[in-house]
């Protein structure tokens, strides 16, 4: 069920994948290296910034550091979902996480502030969104001029309207809205005055910043009680 609930988003995935097939020929990666590092990595926006370090001489150090900045918002995606995650095994948690992108977080996140542990849409979605990553790919390497520019057609604004709509759609207490108008602020400052793909990683620890200082009432009973019997 799952896997045909993010099959509307896929479709979008399916035109980057297109652009990311055809700048990955451009830059010099045969059609076998496209379709491999989109296999193996699924990470669109590190993937477009490897290509643009992409060259006869690749800088090992700097391209991990790129994709390693650009990715860190997982590291607060993962830990958001530790509740649901925890008593899991290590090797289900993991399998689960390497299908993690920002569309199936946003609904497993926002389904746990009500109240309901959707893991499900983690595997699904997941899977759905790689196998839609993979498709574009292959279409952009083989057919990559029948759509060349996916911004053109408004398509790069499609997840953030889709990640927009799932934070108006959670839980709208003072704590929630200062991490967002937080998160909105840092963001746009870094996208001014950092350098590129900063403003991602700053945004995110700066709302998570919020959610770690600013417990919620019974959160912070909780993790008192547990201080307590470890006393």
């Amino acid at each position: 069920m799952e896997f045909f609930r993010m099959l509307p988003i896929s479709f979008f995935v399916v035109a980057f994948g297109a652009a990311f097939g055809l700048a990955a020929v451009q830059a010099g990666l045969t059609p076998l290296e496209s379709l491999l590092m989109s296999t193996t990595v699924f990470a669109g926006a590190s993937q477009f910034a490897a290509l643009d370090m992409w060259g006869t001489e690749v800088s090992v150090l700097p391209l991990i550091a790129v994709v390693f900045a650009i990715n860190s918002r997982h590291l607060l995606m993962g830990a958001s979902l530790y509740p649901m995650l925890k008593n899991v095994s290590p090797g289900k948690r993991y399998g689960l996480l390497l299908l993690l992108t920002d569309a199936n977080w946003a609904v497993s996140a926002q389904e746990y502030q009500s109240g309901r542990h959707n893991l499900e849409v983690i595997l699904g979605g997941g899977l759905v969104i790689w196998l839609a990553w993979l498709v574009g790919t292959t279409l952009g390497v083989y057919f990559g001029g029948l759509l060349q520019n996916p911004k053109a057609l408004g398509l790069d604004m499609v997840l953030g309207c889709f990640l927009f709509s799932m934070a108006l759609g959670g839980k709208k207490t003072p704590r929630v809205l200062v991490a967002w108008l937080v998160a909105g602020g840092a963001s746009l400052a870094a996208w001014k005055w950092l350098p590129p793909n900063m403003h991602v990683v700053v945004g995110a620890l700066a709302g998570g910043a919020i959610g770690l200082f600013w417990l919620e009432p019974g959160a912070r009973k909780t993790t008192e009680g547990e201080a307590g019997d470890g006393h």
